[in-house]
């Protein structure tokens, strides 16, 4: 993910501050000397990260603490103050009727973009609509359209027709029903007088409430000159960045866009319509500096119960906390895990986890923890319903069997029947449980996280610094 190396190396000098109770000068030149290397690699431009230092440089020496306040979380808040500022605000995007025009050049993924967005929409409880207007991408119309059918939302294109300008008034009509339309453009290798003309028309004929430009993150600090120049043919509201998945550019192009005056309003992660998250400056610095990010975490839980239908009548979570955990409530939970997204992704959003803890595990550790999940899922298929619903029924011989209908290894069994032991385990402990019990547990997480995200004591309201 973009920036990784900031957040890493950071965390790494900032365990170097644990225990000490004052901050010298030393200590505070080798925090900024981290940040300049990851920022230059990033593609940030040299006058901001100059500017960046002296700011932590000054506030980190100068200011006074909180009182109680260690030197780690001390250092650790004003880098996060400035890496917020640093990477500017949220586009205003309200949860209400409108049509959004995406523009930008060829290659920066505005087709996928429009199904992405439109997801999104979808999943806030709006109906939304993709048009696609591209008549000179060879297969933009049939891109389009699948992309729209995996975002199961509307979609309106005409691949006879070759005036984008009446596609998008056709369409605007054909989707009048639609809380939001999205209306894709068609990009250029540059931003020529020919693609200048063209958006300027289709602009005219949509009249959108909000313009989004489609930027990807390889672009770097030339993302500020796109900006620029799109701002002036069309006027921007706001910035979608993509590939942020695989580039290690992407700080260039994410404060380039403030440079212009310009906002953030999501970030494509990956390559499915669900990667696709709205930007919240606070959320996405705390994530880098491994303090987690819960709202994400909040509204990624909240969709993937959805999706997994827990309405259905046969699981009740209630049941599960007196006793009755089976491996049918468990395969809920690893289905709703699967809809949250890359496990990776996910882990980083709980406090603590994102942070060291993750930086210390092998590369391919998440991919095979997907593995085990899905032989986790083929394994059950081959179970029988009295072992589903009472797994301690299973010996030898069950195993034997199971592993044969399922084509996975004895093992691999074993190992579900003790994720599953663990499980219930764990449920439990839970059972007969008073309220301050259950507040002292909690508070006892947290701070174990503070320890490892560097939270610890500084807790409060309204981000993860308070006020």
């Amino acid at each position: 993910m973009v920036l990784d190396d900031l957040g890493s190396s950071l965390r790494s000098t900032l365990d170097g501050l644990r225990g000490q109770s004052r901050i010298s000068e030393d200590d505070i030149e080798e925090v900024v000397k981290e940040i300049q290397r990851s920022l230059l690699q990033a593609d940030v431009d040299v006058d901001l990260v100059m500017e960046l230092s002296d700011n932590i440089k000054t506030r980190a020496l100068e200011e006074e603490p909180p009182a109680g306040t260690t030197a780690r979380d001390w250092v650790l808040r004003v880098v996060y103050d400035e890496l917020v500022d640093l990477v500017g605000d949220s586009t205003d995007l309200p949860l209400e009727g409108q049509t959004i025009l995406l523009a930008g050049l060829y290659g920066s993924g505005k087709t996928t973009t429009a199904a992405k967005v439109a997801w999104w929409f979808s999943k806030k409880g709006l109906r939304p609509a993709v048009i696609q207007t591209d008549t000179d991408r060879p297969g933009a119309y049939d891109q389009a359209k699948q992309m729209a059918e995996r975002a199961e939302v509307d979609f309106y294109g005409d691949p006879d027709a070759d005036d984008p300008v009446q596609i998008a008034r056709d369409g605007l009509e054909a989707t009048a029903d639609a809380d939001v339309r999205i209306v894709d453009t068609a990009g250029r290798d540059a931003l020529n007088e020919e693609l200048v003309d063209q958006i300027e028309a289709i602009d005219a004929a949509a009249d959108p409430d909000r313009n989004l430009l489609v930027l990807d993150a390889a672009m770097g600090q030339s993302a500020k000159d796109q900006a620029q120049e799109f701002e002036d043919t069309i006027g921007v509201d706001g910035v979608v960045i993509t590939k942020l998945d695989g580039t290690a550019k992407g700080g260039g192009a994410l404060v380039a866009v403030n440079e212009t005056g310009s906002s953030i309003a999501f970030l494509g992660t990956g390559e499915t319509v669900q990667d696709i998250e709205r930007f919240e400056p606070s959320g996405f610095i705390s994530r880098l500096l491994g303090m987690g990010d819960l709202k994400q975490l909040t509204e990624r839980v909240e969709r993937a119960m959805a999706e997994t239908g827990t309405e259905e009548d046969d699981w009740d979570p209630e049941d599960m906390m007196q006793g009755q955990f089976t491996l049918k409530d468990m395969r809920k939970q690893m289905q709703a895990m699967n809809n949250m997204g890359p496990l990776d992704q996910v882990m980083d959003m709980i406090p603590g986890m994102g942070g060291g803890l993750m930086d210390q595990l092998p590369d391919d550790a998440m991919d095979v923890t997907k593995e085990r999940l899905r032989d986790f899922e083929v394994i059950m298929d081959s179970m029988s319903e009295a072992e589903l619903e009472n797994p301690r029924v299973v010996g030898k011989s069950r195993v034997e069997r199971i592993a044969r209908g399922s084509g996975k290894p004895e093992e691999r069994v074993r190992e579900l029947l003790e994720q599953y032991n663990a499980m219930d385990r764990m449920l439990q402990q839970f059972q007969g449980m008073g309220d301050g019990d259950m507040e002292r547990m909690m508070k006892k997480m947290q701070e174990g996280g503070g320890g490892m995200g560097g939270m610890g004591g500084m807790g409060g309201g309204g981000g993860p610094f308070g006020d």
